[in-house]
């Protein structure tokens, strides 16, 4: 009980607080494995970028874009996607197993991405405006200088959409989702996507996300066969 009331999550069972997750081998053990991976993943990304930015590429037909004047929303973009993840953040960080779902996930994601902008090698699209990052421009691009040849698939319409996912059923999701959908019209109007990589982005991140479930679940001991699942009652 006195986990549960130190709690600023109240609606997540003490077993799910961060004392007793903390506590299980499996569960610190797959945290700091991930978080080393990201570590790892990131520092390694400005290079991954910087090579990716010098190779030729094709260049793809898109009538939507074709139909659209590319406008610079670089500050709507990240007004959303930065409000958005401090929404998301005040809800994830509390629960341990959503948190640990959340970050798997992106880790999956980035490196589904990495895997398929090697063997994807793509021209941005015509009237491409850069997408001016207030952080990543300072601290993961600023190596490799402006990116615009990771495209398939949109990174930050996916990480809008495991923000949206982490949260659970709810006002917040249904909110998260339409920040979703604004960020990925926003990056089509400002030209920095093809529209296949917008729509391919929600069918990689339910596949990480599913398979993320199953790190989350496999932390803390099985609970009873008739019990939702750990992740299911974080969420």
């Amino acid at each position: 009980m006195p986990l549960l009331l130190s709690s600023p999550a109240l609606d997540t069972p003490p077993t799910l607080l961060w004392p007793a997750a903390w506590r299980r081998p499996g569960f610190r053990v797959r945290l700091l494995v991930v978080l080393g991976l990201l570590l790892g993943l990131i520092s390694w990304l400005p290079r991954f970028f910087a090579y990716i930015q010098v190779r030729p590429g094709h260049l793809l037909p898109d009538p939507l874009l074709a139909a659209l004047p590319a406008l610079d929303v670089s500050w709507p973009t990240f007004i959303v996607i930065y409000s958005s993840a401090a929404t998301a953040l005040l809800y994830i960080v509390p629960r341990p197993l959503v948190l640990l779902r959340t970050l798997t996930t992106y880790l999956l994601m980035q490196t589904s991405r990495v895997l398929l902008l090697t063997l994807l090698p793509l021209e941005p699209p015509p009237g491409l405006l850069p997408l001016h990052d207030p952080l990543l421009d300072r601290f993961i691009y600023v190596a490799a200088g402006p990116i615009t040849k990771d495209l398939f698939f949109s990174g930050h319409t996916a990480t809008m959409l495991i923000l949206a996912l982490a949260v659970g059923p709810g006002r917040r999701r249904s909110w998260l989702l339409a920040a979703t959908v604004a960020v990925g019209t926003l990056v089509l109007v400002q030209h920095v996507h093809y529209t296949y990589d917008v729509l391919a982005a929600p069918l990689f991140v339910w596949g990480c996300w599913r398979l993320a479930g199953r790190v989350a679940d496999g932390a803390l001991p099985a609970p009873h066969p008739l019990a939702p699942s750990p992740v299911e009652r974080g969420n």
